[in-house]
């Protein structure tokens, strides 16, 4: 990322980006990559199809850059695209058989990076791993209004108002149903997150 696009809000960047200078929609592509990855990850279960489908975003959002409205956030109109993408790929897949237990690929793969720690115990390892996939079996059990909105606060890391934003919803009702979609998850996780 360039030093001058650190100070620059994704406005400006976009606007540059359509006076010609094309090189700073990298800086897009940096900024938001993990967080919209990690997103596509938590609806589609499966980390290749989630890169995969990142980069078709940032595909589809640059070729639509001049339709970006600076009036609203770009990380909003960015996940609403991923958004989008997302439930057509999982519609497409309907037909298959999908375990919602556990994601695609190795699951060390997919686990070990969720739950950090400077200097992990083979018990803390064993311990985290427990709780994270008591987690996603918890979210993935949710319904999806909930699912989704839970998925989008904490691992799209949206703002309240861009959740409403995006869902085209009272700022009222998207913290009512993250309320009660947390009250859910807490009820069913229960045992595995008391100590």
């Amino acid at each position: 990322m360039s030093e001058g696009s650190l100070q620059q809000n994704d406005a400006e960047i976009v606007a540059a980006v359509l006076k010609g200078d094309r090189e700073l929609f990298s800086d897009l592509v940096q900024r938001y990559q993990g967080r919209l990855v990690n997103y596509l990850f938590r609806l589609l279960r499966n980390t290749e199809e989630a890169q995969d489908l990142a980069q078709e975003v940032f595909v589809k959002i640059y070729l639509a850059l001049d339709r970006y409205d600076p009036r609203y956030k770009f990380s909003t109109w960015l996940f609403r695209v991923a958004q989008n993408a997302a439930i057509d790929k999982i519609r497409k897949r309907r037909l298959q058989v999908v375990s919602m237990d556990r994601p695609g690929g190795s699951d060390d793969e997919s686990r070990s990076w969720e739950f950090p720690s400077p200097d992990p115990s083979p018990y803390r390892n064993m311990r985290n791993r427990e709780r994270g996939e008591a987690i996603q079996e918890v979210i993935d059990q949710l319904p999806w209004e909930y699912r989704e909105l839970i998925v989008l606060r904490h691992y799209g890391e949206l703002s309240y108002d861009e959740i409403a934003s995006l869902k085209e919803m009272p700022l009222g009702t998207v913290k009512n149903k993250l309320f009660r979609g947390r009250r859910m998850m807490k009820e069913k996780l229960h045992d595995y997150l008391s100590d």
